[in-house]
């Protein structure tokens, strides 16, 4: 990526930190042990990445053995999620998801629904906050999941998981509550034992770490259901060979989350706005701010809505110009279809067309964001008058 370029698009990946990067070299070169075997090499590699499991454990409120790592926050995801239904089958079928889960928490309860399980969507209120009474009144006996997300990657509403989690311990006593805070971890506060969760997902290329890399963190070796056999490795919850150079990483990314969030929420904030006063002043644009008031946004993440033109026309202008932004998620870049997300927030699928997201990190700059914003701004003119 060329040095002038101005990139906004960190909810999608945010550059390693070269203090994780030096962090992992050795592991990748001369320190090449596998951490199962009993050599002195393998001891190595096997003290690392248990050195790194007490840094995510430390980040998260956890205990070290309840960190069960993955190949990113799409598995832990899917353990959280199908490994936490599966082992209370016996208990009940009955499964609640959020209303503007990312895929991998969607797709998931569908492989629930194919398995006999009987899986209902919470709802947004009319103002695009999660509807706290209907997840009341949605709660039984026989409910064995409610999966929720804490920091929506699209648009950036937070949602109350520590509400939600009350909910859940005084309804559905069987039910696991779990919370995808691959958005969240390292932009909000959030902490296994305070917000009462059985397991949050995490993601270490979200948080100046490596991609390939993520974790499960578990409340009290809660009981999982595991989605590969083989080897017995972290308690057989998650066999295989651990991937020592990208364990080491994340254990580093996120120490380094965890001391630098308070800084890291003020510098996003003041940059996001910025570039929200800049967009209120193109015509016809606005911000989008689901629930806000009443439900917090997150600091790191902006969508707006900019009619007349479709957002890959307009992204790629920025683009041609030194500024990377996105059209809604990575993970729906490919899709032709609406977000699911964007309809449970009350878009309409020509201002779900029409959306861009810009996310920023501790590496995003208010020089950055003033770049940006007078590229937008002179993106946009410019289209309007072709467009008319």
């Amino acid at each position: 990526m060329a040095a002038s370029t101005v990139y906004l698009d960190h909810a999608a990946t945010t550059p390693i930190d070269p203090l994780v990067r030096e962090a992992m070299l050795p592991f990748l070169e001369e320190e090449f042990g596998n951490p199962s075997s009993r050599h002195r090499p393998g001891q190595r590699a096997a003290e690392a990445v248990e050195r790194a499991r007490a840094d995510v454990a430390r980040a998260t409120g956890a205990k070290s053995a309840d960190v069960v790592f993955t190949s990113g926050g799409t598995e832990a995801n899917n353990l959280g999620v199908l490994g936490s239904a599966r082992s209370r089958a016996k208990r009940g079928k009955h499964v609640l998801v959020g209303p503007t889960e990312h895929a991998c928490v969607r797709d998931s309860t569908q492989a629930l629904l194919d398995e006999g399980f009987e899986v209902e969507s919470l709802r947004l209120d009319r103002a695009g906050a999660l509807d706290l009474g209907h997840l009341a009144s949605a709660l039984r006996e026989e409910t064995v999941l409610v999966a929720l997300m804490l920091v929506q990657n699209e648009f950036g509403s937070v949602y109350p998981v520590r509400e939600a989690a009350k909910l859940v311990r005084a309804r559905a006593p069987h039910a696991a509550f779990h919370v995808d805070a691959v958005q969240g971890f390292g932009k909000v506060e959030i902490s296994i034992r305070e917000v009462d969760a059985d397991s949050i997902a995490i993601s270490a290329h979200k948080i100046h770490g490596p991609k390939g890399t993520g974790a499960l963190v578990t409340k009290e070796a809660l009981p999982l259901r595991p989605l590969v056999f083989g080897g017995g490795q972290q308690g057989g919850r998650r066999p295989g060979t651990e991937n020592v150079a990208g364990i080491v990483g994340l254990g580093l990314a996120a120490r380094m989350a965890d001391e630098l969030l308070g800084g890291t929420r003020s510098s996003t904030a003041r940059c996001k706005a910025l570039l929200a006063e800049a967009i209120e002043r193109i015509p016809g644009a606005r911000v989008l701010s689901p629930g806000a008031p009443a439900q917090a946004m997150s600091p790191s993440i902006l969508a707006a809505v900019f009619p007349g033109v479709p957002s890959e026309v307009r992204m790629n202008h920025l683009e041609e110009l030194g500024v990377v932004v996105s059209a809604g998620s990575a993970c729906h870049a490919k899709a032709s279809h609406v977000s699911p997300a964007l309809v449970a927030a009350g878009l309409t699928a020509e201002d779900a067309r029409c959306m861009l997201r810009f996310s920023f990190s501790r590496t995003t700059s208010e020089a950055d964001v003033r770049s940006a914003a007078e590229t937008l701004e002179q993106v946009c003119r410019k289209l309007e008058s072709t467009h008319r």
